[in-house]
């Protein structure tokens, strides 16, 4: 974790929640308790910040200072909401091209999708605020800073979202292996959202069930299933190909 991107001290941790700083996760120390604490715990909350709880052995690493129980990490961008996002792109480009990630948990894979998306074109990435990857150092590194150049948006769920893409014209395309449609079926051409699901479980069945459209992509060989980041670019590439 990059130094300039954390906040240590329960006090300076709850200041910035509370001034609106992107405050990715706080490591809370095993076992820690007081009122201070108890404050800290009730803004997280509020602001539906992520947390967990660490040995402290954690903590004295992340950082050599008097951290009382208490180390948060900060994005080193900015995110801009769904409805300027989707408002600003619709304005400028009739038929954009979103990604939304559901839950992806790796850094690395989220820096590596982030490159690939602006290598593609996409106008913004969605994700959801709790339980999905950091926007911390490994993350603007292996996105060779393309992290910086394609808007990222936080939402609360990711059905929400889905339903707000929809209500505006936005075509939603799961990439899944529960469906014998391939993406190469889909017509990708026109507004699309393409969702990819977390590492692990992939896309929650609860989304899944409201896409306008599923697809997988063919396995010729005996593992079952690719890394989502590569997955992620090989869709990307088919919209590129459509559109071109």
């Amino acid at each position: 974790m990059e130094k300039e991107h954390q906040i240590f001290g329960i006090r300076a941790i709850i200041e910035a929640i509370q001034a609106g700083k992107d405050v990715d996760k706080v490591f809370i120390q095993k076992e820690a308790s007081g009122e201070l604490m108890k404050d800290l715990m009730k803004v997280m909350k509020r602001a539906s910040v992520n947390f967990s709880y660490v040995p402290v052995e954690k903590l004295n690493r992340l950082t050599p200072n008097n951290h009382q129980g208490a180390v948060a990490t900060i994005s080193p961008i900015g995110f801009i909401s769904l409805e300027d996002l989707v408002e600003s792109t619709l304005e400028a480009n009739k038929k954009p091209l979103f990604l939304i990630l559901d839950q992806l948990s790796d850094a690395r894979n989220f820096g590596a999708i982030i490159r690939t998306a602006e290598c593609t074109g996409v106008n913004g990435i969605i994700v959801q605020k709790t339980g999905s990857a950091p926007v911390n150092g490994d993350t603007v590194k292996t996105s060779a800073g393309a992290v910086f150049n394609v808007p990222i948006c936080k939402v609360e769920h990711i059905k929400d979202a889905v339903f707000y893409l929809q209500g505006s014209g936005i075509k939603t395309v799961a990439a899944t292996e529960r469906t014998e449609d391939s993406i190469y079926d889909i017509d990708l051409t026109e507004g699309v959202a393409i969702i990819m699901g977390s590492e692990d479980r992939g896309i929650n069945p609860s989304v899944l069930k409201i896409v306008d459209e599923k697809a997988k992509l063919p396995m010729f060989g005996t593992i079952g299933s690719l890394n989502v980041s590569v997955a992620c670019g090989a869709f990307l590439y088919e919209a590129v190909r459509q559109r071109k």
